[in-house]
């Protein structure tokens, strides 16, 4: 008690001592050189922000930090993979419009989203049409609806990428265990196989047999794909450096795709037991069956819609809480330096134990999709088994 009193002590006089550099250190601000050429009467209220705050960074010396766009720009997908500084990986645009055909290029193209290029441009991170010339600034030129609407983006993103470097390393993995086993027989697993070998047969006993019965070999393909496809993309957001630092498991167009194969699997090996209690639950009155069909059947589509949000969801707030806690050394930052030293201490501190917590996380909902998937699985073919006993 005495150690956590004086733990909880120096972090308040740290805090106090941030705070007091940070009044002491306030000076006012010099009025900017250069003037406004236009007046607020000749300026919609938009505009006059906009050049007041241009000129308050001009006379600052720098842009004020934006956390709301720093955090969105790392958790979500975009055109090109930041590494650091102004430094940016490009990659490739491929998109088809039904006007203008298949284009190819480099993101680079955009110089950053700040240029159009190919009669395309990108406007909140998302590819549009526009009929500006290229190299116009994207912030003077206008989105084509038309166009927009007719224009199918099939390019390399960060994700796309990033989920490709996780096949890869499966791939790796599981054909290193595979030919380890042709050589060496079933004995006791060797080099990668022995981290592999017990994932496998926890997903074997504990989720498929346990949750889907006799007929779990068939789907064991899927379950393990879905486990490791999870868990290594969940490490991989971890690792904030390049080919690594992605949010493929927060993004939902990942996620739906996963809980709609999980659906779809559903639904094929679903038997006539299954579909007999959806659409008409055996021994309940009729007048019952107008309102518990309808409630069966929206589950049906609820199951995998519930996969889709938890992944995504739970993904995604870990990775903006560790990013909020980094955003708060420059929030303070731009107040004082000595204040942002000081609160730098404890999100360094909350930070490291968010990681851990997501690390714990990658593993968690790498379990509780596939076990969901499998009792799914299990209750779509429970009919036949009982049956069979």
């Amino acid at each position: 008690m005495k150690a956590l009193i004086r733990a909880a002590f120096l972090a308040l006089s740290t805090v106090i001592a941030g705070a007091s550099a940070a009044q002491h250190g306030d000076h006012a601000t010099p009025d900017s050189a250069h003037a406004v050429v236009a007046t607020d009467a000749q300026l919609d209220a938009e505009d006059v922000a906009e050049v007041h705050a241009t000129h308050q960074e001009a006379a600052d010396g720098h842009a004020k930090f934006n956390p709301g766009e720093m955090i969105m720009g790392h958790v979500g997908d975009e055109h090109g993979w930041h590494l650091w500084g102004h430094t940016t990986l490009p990659l490739p645009i491929i998109v088809y419009n039904t006007q203008r055909g298949l284009s190819t290029f480099s993101s680079g193209r955009f110089d950053h989203g700040h240029k159009t290029y190919g009669g395309y441009m990108l406007h909140e991170g998302k590819l549009v049409a526009t009929t500006a010339l290229d190299g116009t600034d994207a912030h003077h030129a206008s989105v084509d609806e038309a166009l927009t609407k007719a224009t199918w983006d099939l390019s390399i993103t960060k994700n796309v990428l990033a989920m490709l470097v996780s096949v890869a390393i499966m791939l790796i993995v599981f054909l290193s265990v595979a030919k380890h086993y042709r050589v060496h027989g079933l004995g006791a697993p060797k080099g990668i196989a022995r981290f592999v070998e017990p994932i496998i047969l926890f997903v074997r006993d504990d989720v498929a047999k346990a949750n889907i019965g006799p007929g779990y070999a068939r789907f064991m393909p899927y379950l393990l794909t879905v486990f490791f496809f999870i868990l290594i993309n969940n490490l991989m957001g971890l690792i904030p450096i390049f080919p690594f630092g992605a949010n493929v498991s927060g993004s939902i167009s990942v996620t739906f795709a996963l809980a709609a194969i999980t659906f779809i699997i559903t639904l094929i090996n679903g038997n006539r037991h299954y579909w007999g209690h959806i659409l008409a639950m055996p021994g309940v009155p009729k007048p019952v069956l107008l309102i518990l069909t309808p409630v069966e059947i929206l589950g049906v589509f609820l199951r995998p819609a519930i996969l889709m949000i938890r992944l995504f969801a739970n993904i995604t707030a870990g990775h903006i809480i560790v990013l909020s806690f980094f955003a708060l050394i420059f929030i303070f930052g731009e107040i004082n330096a000595g204040l942002g030293w000081g609160v730098s201490i404890f999100s360094l501190l909350f930070t490291v134990f968010m990681s851990m917590m997501e690390l714990l996380v990658a593993f968690i909902q790498a379990f509780v999709f596939t076990f969901l998937s499998a009792m799914y699985f299990g209750s779509a073919i429970e009919g036949a088994h009982g049956d069979h006993h």
